[in-house]
């Protein structure tokens, strides 16, 4: 059984950062694209960032790129979301998520939830003004 488990969520002040984590108990992890999403209060979950398993790439949502990273460590499983300048508007619960059975073409493909198949149970990241 495939499990997602996020950490390294909490309060922070406007302008500051937090590095999010995510351990996968997954067998060949580097096979996985791994993905950051966010659900804000009464909004839908949305993209954030991904990282394909093949080519090593990385995309972005517009409204984080220059502020925030992802990156992955294959030999741990893990997939981390740095998260720098944070701002208010960035509260959210973020989600780890991993695909592997259906291919991602595009870009497009990558902000797209029923592309991956397996979800964490989220972390709260709250940014005060």
């Amino acid at each position: 059984q495939v499990q997602l488990v996020e950490s390294g969520g909490g309060l922070v002040q406007a302008g500051g950062s937090l590095r999010l984590s995510c351990a996968a108990s997954v067998r060949a992890f580097s096979s996985y694209t791994m993905g950051w999403f966010r659900q804000a209060p009464g909004r839908e979950r949305e993209f954030v960032a991904a990282f394909r398993w093949s080519g090593d790439s990385t995309y972005y949502t517009d409204s984080v790129k220059g502020r925030f990273t992802i990156s992955r460590d294959n030999a741990k499983n893990t997939v981390y979301l740095q998260m720098n300048s944070l701002k208010p508007e960035d509260t959210a619960v973020y989600y780890c998520a991993a695909g592997t059975s259906r291919p991602f073409y595009s870009d497009y493909d990558l902000t797209i939830l029923s592309r991956y198949d397996y979800w964490g149970q989220g972390t709260q990241v709250t940014v005060s003004s």
